[in-house]
């Protein structure tokens, strides 16, 4: 969780019913905790499309043959 410096104060309206789920669901014993760790889990999974995204590209353009072994994709 962030230090105290580095937090800043904001005002929302959020939809009380989807900051309680998302509470139960991230097992957040407040609001603000909850709120934080939803950030987070977005920001990580950003992270891991991005690479996931980089590798693709890598593996595209590393120009390797891929042989249907099992004759099942379209051509």
């Amino acid at each position: 969780m962030a230090l105290a410096k580095t937090r800043s104060h904001k005002h929302f309206q959020l939809d009380a019913g989807k900051l309680k789920r998302a509470q139960r669901a991230l097992r957040a014993e407040t609001e603000t905790e909850t709120i934080e760790r939803a950030l987070d889990v977005v920001i990580t999974e950003h992270a891991r499309n991005r690479l996931t995204v980089e590798a693709n590209d890598r593996f595209v353009k590393s120009g390797v043959d891929i042989r249907d072994a099992y004759s099942t994709l379209d051509t």
